[in-house]
């Protein structure tokens, strides 16, 4: 019996899953208008976290009645779980969108109640030019009270209020009402007369402004009969011809942004509107305004009306958006072109690691702008001038802005393309005089927030670096506002750190680093744990190597490992400094042994020294890194001022920048592990960099994405960055900026203090010993009102004078051009016979290969795969990710099977086993003389054949 019963109510909860799912598909169109799928999604349990990831980028990307249909998608989708629909409608109830839950319960108004408020929606619409110049502030408030909207909406309104002006504000608050169930509309005409909106509130009604209060409060109470209403509104379609569109944000975009797929008009603040004008005649010039002050929208704004006159004037528009970080190409398309730009421009981005085979030409041909790092444009621009591809050209483009135009200097590559630009310009002048066609060049944009003053110790110097990068922009003005204009609330202050009173953690490092300096016969230049000793430790194995002195290499080399242990030891935890001695001495242990222990490495007497010395003052170390009273100082300055400013603010948020990936992982570790930390609900996570020059392992894009969308929500509180975090990638406004231990120049300063957006923010300096951060920070601050003062001379120049120098200065950036491309190209000479170039191992001297032995895969990777090498090496299984791309994988790493030094990675090409080559972990000789220094192997003047995959796959 119980079975049959079991068996009933699953066949009527399928039968009812079936109706709901057919009554949400039903009314899916009209969903699309009454879901605010950001909100919905966070009160859903039973999406799946990938799905809400797919509807959350499909939001951002097309709009939230994409996302909506989206999500529509994943609530129906079987098999369903228990209570379902339930939440579903919980979720809408919850969220604010009570309408959208009765129509999916099928609670569907009347028809007439149904159509007039239809058209109230388009009223709302069609009027709200006018509307968005509302008190919003005000009216917020009495929506809340009339419950128009939730307490959640309320908080979106203000944020998006503050941060980009009230017409923003208004646009989120239209947008949130126009949701509700029948009924708002009435509520939405008290309200404006409650607030003193009363020629907003006549040209809802189409009423007389000589009406008085009382009988307009009767009007809203139902005096305007639903034909009256009617007859408005067709009068009013009939007068417009543009219905304007809402703008309704998920709360996790900025509240301009576009949504359903159709662009939102950009409203610029007055300070905007004064440094972008020039640019809108048509001049190049450069932006100067600090982190957080909307240079990137302004820019927006300058893309667009610049296509829109090209359109008006019958000419092609093509816009290029050059960055110089491969994250700021898809932060720079979601977040601001694509929404403002499109429907009515094509907006595409091409970066390295999403270009693959897709062609930059037809990419380029097909769409209006184009974000893209400016090695891609480069490369390109490149290819057209050899013709050995096809490229583009300068002339290609109408514009190009140039995101942190700062680095237009020396050898960068946004330099390289602008001396490319100057070149055409100067050739241009030449031709016009000859009365001859010209080639037409773009306007450019350039953005900063800081030009610095490029290591400059007098105002003149500083005046001089801000024009060069003028010149090298061939910019005409370079805008910002007066100074006084600039300065924000925050507070700075710099937290000097006293020596510690007992370093007996220190002081067993030194001693271990002194014995080896006995055991070397080393003479030590600089303090222990300081820069100077760090460089000399470099020198000193750079020498032994070429010199073949293995004791003195060897000895080096854990020298810098112990002066890197001193330094974390001031700057984390003692426990921190131990775990990473420790790691590097299993590592070297592990170099010294073979996978099936049968084949013999070899260990010097000077190793099995250095070796028993770090494992005979282990355990000591052990004991006094579990003694907190040991623990630095400035460890315990940062604790005090990140508790003090958690307990002391309501939403606090805030940014620990540091200097290096290990100490990064290290202080989250450390506040995570930490319970005082927990019982004020700090959430910290750190945020490194992509590339691979550091031995700790990088983060991916996606990665980084994650963390800063775990901070925006609220999910993380607290970031522990590098240097990455500092300039480009869109991190939301925090109140908290701490520099720990590190400090770089005054452009990472002044893009560091803009990290602290809210009005209330604090700018801390916390030093560490023998940092010289607090001295370094002065120097930034004397550097920083030199540079406001380079660019007030600069501006105060008469146009005249002005280009005089720019054009000194474009004239010399040429011929620097010219003598570095002659300097490359004598370098680029590879004369050297490769049977001359010979490599014997970094740390043994056995010798390995010649250069005949070596090939070359895409031009990128050495490779060796003679057998008579197979016999040399021993291959070992890595820790580190695996990286796998079209064509080739890597998967492991090789040492030299005689003294375990690591000589480079096994790389899987086509299927064929390819042992690769890292150039710095061996010694070159050229004709029998060692290279004094060879890192890369670009440094190696010799050319190598191309890999042949024909031979190698017969001899695999």
């Amino acid at each position: 019996m119980s079975h049959w019963v079991l068996n009933q109510c699953s066949t009527m909860a399928a039968d009812s899953d079936e109706m709901h799912e057919r009554l949400i598909k039903s009314f899916q169109p009209r969903l699309r208008n009454l879901i605010a799928v950001q909100q919905v999604l966070d009160l859903l349990d039973f999406v799946t976290p990938d799905q809400k990831e797919r509807i959350r980028q499909k939001n951002t990307n097309e709009g939230n009645r994409a996302a909506a249909d989206a999500l529509v998608t994943a609530v129906i989708q079987k098999p369903h779980q228990a209570g379902w629909f339930r939440a579903f409608v919980d979720a809408l109830e919850g969220s604010g969108c009570g309408y959208a839950a009765d129509y999916i319960q099928n609670k569907i108004p009347e028809p007439e109640v149904e159509t007039e408020n239809d058209n109230c929606v388009r009223l709302i619409q069609i009027l709200s030019p006018s509307l968005v110049d509302m008190k919003v502030a005000e009216v917020r408030v009495h929506c809340l009270s009339q419950e128009l909207i939730t307490q959640d909406d309320s908080e979106i309104i203000a944020a998006a209020t503050r941060n980009h002006g009230a017409k923003t504000g208004a646009r989120e608050l239209l947008g949130r009402i126009v949701r509700g169930r029948p009924g708002w509309f009435s509520k939405f005409l008290s309200i404006l007369l409650e607030t003193q909106h009363t020629k907003l509130y006549y040209e809802l009604t189409g009423g007389s402004p000589d009406c008085d209060k009382q009988a307009a409060l009767q009007s809203v109470a139902g005096k305007h009969t639903f034909v009256e209403f009617l007859f408005f509104l067709e009068q009013y379609q009939t007068q417009l011809t543009i219905i304007l569109p809402l703008c309704v944000s998920d709360g996790a975009r900025c509240a301009g942004a576009a949504r359903d797929g159709e662009a939102d008009d950009i409203t610029l603040r007055d300070y905007q509107m004064k440094v972008v004008r020039p640019a809108l005649e048509g001049k190049n010039i450069i932006i100067c305004l600090p982190t957080g002050w909307g240079k990137t929208r302004a820019a927006v704004y300058v893309a667009k009306k610049h296509l829109d006159s090209r359109k008006a004037a019958g000419q092609t528009g093509k816009v290029a958006v050059l960055v110089n970080k491969i994250p700021l190409v898809e932060q720079h398309y979601s977040a601001e072109f694509l929404p403002f730009l499109k429907p009515m421009y094509k907006v595409e981005r091409v970066s390295g690691a999403s270009q693959l085979k897709i062609s930059f030409v037809d990419t380029l041909r097909k769409n209006d702008v184009i974000i893209c790092t400016a090695q891609i444009l480069e490369n390109y621009l490149d290819r057209s001038r050899t013709g050995e591809d096809e490229g583009v050209n300068l002339s290609d483009l109408s514009l190009i802005i140039v995101d942190e135009c700062h680095h237009t200097q020396k050898e960068g590559v946004y330099n390289e393309i602008m001396v490319r630009y100057l070149k055409q310009k100067i050739k241009n002048a030449k031709l016009k005089k000859e009365q001859k066609p010209t080639v037409p060049l773009p306007q450019i944009l350039g953005l900063t927030a800081s030009p610095g003053v490029g290591g400059a110790t007098k105002l003149d110097k500083a005046v001089e670096h801000i024009l060069r990068i003028c010149a090298n922009l061939d910019a005409s003005k370079i805008m910002t506002l007066p100074p006084d204009q600039l300065k924000r609330d925050s507070k700075k202050t710099v937290k000097p750190v006293e020596d510690r009173k007992e370093d007996p953690f220190g002081d067993v490092i030194k001693k271990i680093m002194n014995a080896i300096h006995y055991h070397a016969q080393l003479k030590p230049n600089g303090d222990l744990g300081s820069q100077i000793y760090e460089q000399w430790v470099v020198q000193m194995e750079r020498k032994a190597v070429l010199e073949g002195d293995h004791k003195v290499r060897a000895c080096a080399e854990h020298l810098r490992q112990y002066n890197e242990g001193l330094g974390l030891s001031n700057t984390i935890r003692m426990w921190d400094a131990l775990n990473f001695l420790n790691k590097y001495h299993e590592e070297e242990m592990k170099n010294k042994t073979t996978p099936d222990e049968e084949q013999v490495i070899q260990i010097t007497d000077t190793e099995r020294f250095l070796f028993n010395l770090f494992k005979e003052y282990k355990e000591e170390l052990h004991k006094l890194a579990n003694n907190p009273d040991y623990e630095n100082k400035s460890l315990s300055i940062l604790r005090t001022k990140i508790l003090q400013e958690f307990s002391t603010r309501q939403d606090a948020r805030g940014i620990v920048f540091t200097k290096t990936r290990r100490v990064a992982i290290a202080l989250t570790q450390w506040i995570q592990e930490n319970p005082k930390f927990a019982d004020l609900d700090v959430k910290a996570a750190y945020v490194i960099g992509g590339g691979d020059q550091s031995v700790v392992k990088p983060m991916t894009a996606a990665e980084q994405k994650d963390v800063l969308t775990k901070f925006r929500s609220g999910e993380v509180n607290l970031l522990i960055a590098t240097s990455v975090a500092e300039e480009g990638l869109d991190i939301p406004k925090c109140n908290v900026v701490i520099r720990y231990g590190h400090v770089g120049n005054e452009i990472s300063m002044i893009q560091t203090e803009g990290r602290g957006r809210a009005e209330d923010s604090t700018y801390t300096v916390v030093d560490v010993k023998d940092s010289g951060v607090a001295e370094k920070e002065c120097v930034n601050e004397y550097r920083k009102d030199m540079m406001n003062k380079a660019i007030d001379k600069i501006g105060a120049l008469k146009q005249d004078a002005y280009d005089k120098k720019i054009q000194e200065f474009q004239i010399q950036a040429i011929m620097e051009y010219r003598l570095r491309m002659k300097m490359k190209q004598k370098e680029d000479i590879k004369n050297e016979d490769p049977s001359e170039v010979k490599f014997s191992c970094r740390g043994c001297s056995q010798e390995v290969c010649t250069g005949e032995d070596i090939e070359v895969i895409e031009d990128i990777h050495r490779v060796n795969v003679t057998p008579q090498f197979r016999e040399l090496f021993i291959r070992k299984e890595s820790t580190k990710r695996k990286d796998s791309l079209l064509d080739y994988e890597t998967n492991g790493y090789i040492v030299c099977g005689k003294c375990g030094q690591r000589w480079g990675s096994m790389m899987y090409f086509r299927g064929i086993q390819c042992p690769s080559l890292h150039v710095k972990n061996f010694v070159v000789a050229i004709s029998g003389k060692n290279m004094p220094k060879c890192s890369k192997w670009t440094d190696v003047p010799a050319r190598f054949s191309a890999f042949d995959y024909v031979a190698s796959d017969e001899d695999a």
